[in-house]
């Protein structure tokens, strides 16, 4: 593992335990170079999945670019970021358990909107303007009038 800080090649591991939710390793690990110390994690790949995006363009599917989509939608929200790395750990998990070498980015869109439901109804509609392409105001009042229904339908 090379050094963020000097670039050195070189690092020991420290210390190594699980992560709260078991799904990754975390490393304190020490440059034998320099002797700073950082932090790195170590997740599970199953396999190398391509998301299929509109017009048919490709590209392998990206974590982080996962993480960080959800983590803009709940923005300024109450949301440990905890819980976002649950979700996008299960949706990670999902994507690579398929067995699917090529997964839709509309397929992975919908599995983030299931989770944002369930986790915070102001990140689901962000997240769904975006991925549903909301065009005019009414589009937010109509949408939001469903999230509003369905809470109601389940409370009681």
């Amino acid at each position: 593992m090379r050094c963020p800080f000097c670039a050195h090649d070189d690092t020991q591991v420290k210390d190594s335990r699980p992560t709260e939710d078991s799904t990754s390793i975390r490393r304190r690990r020490q440059c034998s170079s320099c002797g700073a110390r950082f932090t790195t994690f170590e997740r599970v790949q199953l396999r190398e999945v391509t998301v299929v995006k509109s017009g048919n363009r490709r590209q392998p599917f990206d974590r982080g670019k996962l993480e960080q989509s959800i983590a803009l939608a709940c923005r300024k929200r109450d949301v440990p970021h905890e819980r976002i790395d649950q979700l996008v750990s299960g949706i990670q998990r999902q994507v690579e358990i398929a067995g699917e070498a090529e997964v839709s980015s509309q397929r992975i869109g919908e599995m983030v909107m299931d989770g944002l439901k369930g986790l915070d109804s102001v990140a689901y509609i962000r997240f769904a303007s975006v991925y549903r392409d909301f065009s005019e105001a009414r589009d937010f009042e109509e949408f939001a009038s469903t999230v509003q229904e369905a809470a109601a339908n389940e409370r009681g």
